[in-house]
């Protein structure tokens, strides 16, 4: 696999912001309770961040370190703005859904965290493949859970009825507490059928990923793994 196909499959599997990482928890809980809010909210978030890591892996080399993050904060936010506008231009009922948390963008986790750690230290091209990989991580994740909480919540999948008239749905999984309980049910699932995260693998190498304090209790390969 090169790497940057590894980057897509990273964002999707192995480290998945939502199901592995728990990053952009807010949005997740909050708009999750139909599948189509989870892909709006998932391909506004995946727009932004494409972009971000773009934008900031081209100026990696002029940004001053002192003021790196207020940077990364003025270019999202740029980059929400324009998103929100065309949002509410084009798709009005998705704006209403969304509410508050397409401005809030500005300061998802994700598309800080993975500016920082990520687009300002790679080429433009990896950075842009980060941030499709976790941008369709993100919106997969928001997807199914959207999906699992609107059938069992609401009767329908997508707006159309699919249980059966006689059977109530369940209200709680269209509240917070059941995003809660239908993403814990997929990170079951995901360990179940065996998937290898990047967390996974630490624990099963003896290793809790911290170094530092480890000392040389940590092997060399260990270590190296915890990278």
């Amino acid at each position: 696999m090169n790497k940057y196909m590894e980057r897509l499959y990273n964002g999707l599997v192995k480290e998945n912001p939502t199901l592995i990482l728990m990053l952009g928890m807010c949005p997740t809980l909050a708009v999750s309770t139909k599948a189509v809010n989870g892909i709006g909210m998932g391909l506004s978030t995946m727009a932004v961040l494409i972009l971000s890591n773009l934008v900031i892996s081209l100026l990696r080399n002029v940004i001053p370190d002192a003021v790196r993050l207020p940077s990364y904060i003025v270019i999202v936010a740029s980059l929400v703005t324009v998103t929100e506008l065309l949002i509410e231009a084009y798709l009005p009922s998705l704006y209403d859904a969304l509410g508050i948390y397409i401005p809030l963008i500005v300061v998802n986790c994700i598309i800080l965290g993975r500016a920082e750690a990520y687009a300002n230290k790679h080429t433009p091209g990896l950075a842009v493949m980060d941030g499709i990989g976790m941008g369709l991580g993100f919106t997969v994740a928001l997807t199914l859970a959207g999906l699992i909480r609107e059938v069992l919540g609401s009767g329908t999948a997508f707006g159309a009825q699919v249980l059966p008239s006689g059977m109530e749905p369940i209200s709680i999984f269209v509240q917070p507490p059941g995003a809660f309980l239908v993403i814990a049910f997929i990170i079951v699932v995901q360990n179940a059928i065996g998937i290898k995260t990047r967390q996974r693998q630490l624990v099963e190498s003896g290793c809790d990923g911290s170094c530092a304090t480890c000392g040389a209790v940590c092997s060399e390969s260990t270590k190296e793994a915890a990278k």
